[in-house]
């Protein structure tokens, strides 16, 4: 069987499901490897006796291993086909997952993670490929919301499961789980996935990586440095910001001059891609940075558990999961012009209920925003990325999905990073407490402070050197409550701006470009069709 033999009719045969369900493992892995390892963060610190900025680059290694691969992956695909690539990158992320467990220091860990990086880097892209050339234009809708389930259900999932795999087992069992996963997932791709058949491929542009790779990582070392650093001035920010970018604005100039760039801008030319792109874009920034403080505040201002900030977290996942297989048939049928601003609408509404977020906050209310921000996440991510790739011809595919995973990489990582910064500077802004000094720091505790780590540790307040007026506790959960509640005002804003790009989104069909043999006006380049 091959991908050129892609069916006609709507319904999705047992042939394709098989492919997604290659893809959804490997989306599975990589997607809840993340989620799960944030929750471990607090573990490794007291495992390896080392601050919370050394054990950050558990997850800011893993980012930069993503960054340097992620725009290999379409070159490579064209050139050693898709299951073979796709089965090394299983491979290495198997592998980095059991030497993650055997890491007994904190470099270690990291170097592992990088490994790890490198293979999950390659996991997202190669499977948007994968299943848009398996599907066929006409219903990669209905499919990428397959792939769309793991996308929205890891950060929900990763924080419940990462939760009660340490407080059952340890630590080492988070990357140990990924052991039997990877071997199902190896040997599901070698008899479910089509048998490549690699034609001439174009030159490797090794000029755009040597631009590309380093510039990307070094801007998102960048930007992960700004939670700890605080400031932008700190040189350790704005140092690798500016040489990053400027390596990046180079390869863009140069991108346009050889006749196979590694990363391929003349696809802005598709208005549909462009649009899309910058709507994702957006979107993504909002989403992956405020979505990502849900759960702390959970953790931090209410005490909870970090299995039960996990539970807390599921409406969210389960209204995705309602919307998200509508989503994608609509996805195939009608315009998302006239889908997605109506589910951005309902984002905007469970939005607003976490910008009203106090220390006593019903629960039931908080549940119900993150079932209705849940049932409209599931109508965006997937249908945007839908519209992107359906209008590409077969052998911008590749490309262009290794272009959505770049964009997706630098707005969660510019998110992340401005939220914890937003939300940093507010809690700074508390009031200190006379005699009391952070002995790591040297600096004030302040209020704020004190009763976000009275909440997580009651037993701190035993052994303080001066006794605290439980008013003082009171009054510090307050400020923290409202500076979670700033923070989300600025995410509700930038959610409220993605309505900008998405009023621009196409609201009448636009025809599908073939693939494979369907394919009779393009021009008779080597193209590889899996």
């Amino acid at each position: 069987m091959t991908q050129q033999s892609v069916a006609t009719s709507d319904k999705l045969d047992a042939a394709v499901l098989k492919v997604a369900g290659v893809v959804v493992l490997g989306a599975i892995m990589s997607i809840l490897d993340v989620t799960v390892v944030s929750v471990a963060l607090p573990t490794f610190q007291t495992e390896f006796d080392v601050s919370y900025a050394r054990v950050a680059w558990t997850m800011t290694g893993y980012t930069l291993a993503l960054a340097t691969v992620i725009p290999l992956s379409g070159w490579a695909a064209d050139r050693f086909g898709t299951k073979r690539l796709y089965m090394v990158a299983l491979t290495l992320f198997t592998i980095g997952s059991g030497l993650c467990a055997t890491a007994d220091s904190i470099g270690q860990l990291i170097g592992f993670r990088v490994l790890q990086g490198l293979g999950g880097g390659m996991l997202m892209p190669l499977g948007m490929t994968i299943m848009t050339r398996a599907a066929g234009p006409h219903r990669i809708g209905r499919l990428m919301a397959v792939l769309g389930i793991p996308m929205l259900l890891g950060p929900i999932g990763g924080p419940i499961l990462g939760g009660w795999l340490i407080d059952t087992a340890s630590w080492h069992w988070i990357f140990l789980i990924n052991l039997p996963i990877g071997v199902i997932a190896l040997i599901y791709a070698q008899m479910a996935l089509p048998k490549d058949a690699p034609e001439p491929s174009e030159s490797f542009d090794f000029l755009g990586m040597l631009m590309l790779s380093p510039g990307l990582a070094l801007f998102l070392y960048g930007v992960s440095s700004l939670p700890e650093a605080g400031t932008f001035s700190a040189t350790k920010v704005w140092a690798p910001m500016l040489v990053g970018g400027a390596l990046v604005v180079a390869f863009v100039l140069y991108s346009f001059k050889p006749r196979h760039p590694l990363l391929d801008l003349r696809l802005f030319r598709n208005r549909n891609l462009t649009i899309a792109a910058a709507t994702l874009f957006v979107f993504i920034i909002a989403f992956m940075g405020a979505g990502l403080l849900f759960p702390s505040y959970f953790l931090q201002v209410r005490g909870e558990s970090t299995l039960a900030a996990g539970l807390l977290m599921a409406p969210q996942g389960i209204g995705a999961m309602i919307t998200m297989p509508i989503a994608g048939t609509l996805a195939d049928r009608v315009p998302i012009g006239r889908t997605v601003p109506f589910a951005l609408a309902l984002i905007v509404a469970g939005f607003f209920g976490f910008t009203q977020v106090d220390p006593q906050t019903s629960y039931w209310l908080l549940g119900g925003s993150l079932f209705v921000m849940g049932l409209g996440m599931g109508g965006t991510m997937m249908p945007i990325m839908t519209s992107a790739l359906r209008t590409l011809q077969a052998q911008e595919v590749a490309r262009g999905s290794t272009l959505v995973n770049i964009l997706q990489q630098i707005g969660g990582s510019v998110g992340a990073a401005v939220m914890s910064v937003i939300l940093t500077n507010e809690l700074n802004g508390s009031r200190p407490i006379p005699g009391l000094v952070d002995q790591s720091s040297g600096k004030p505790v302040t209020e704020a402070g004190l009763a976000i780590g009275a909440q997580q540790h009651p037993e701190v307040l035993q052994q303080l050197p001066v006794p605290v007026d439980p008013s003082i506790i009171e009054r510090g959960l307050d400020f923290a409550a409202r500076s979670f509640a700033h923070t989300f005002w600025v995410g509700f804003a930038l959610v409220l701006a993605t309505f900008i790009p998405a009023a621009l989104l196409p609201r009448r069909r636009t025809p599908a470009q073939p693939l494979g043999d369907e394919q009779t006006d393009l021009p008779k380049t080597p193209v590889v069709i899996h």
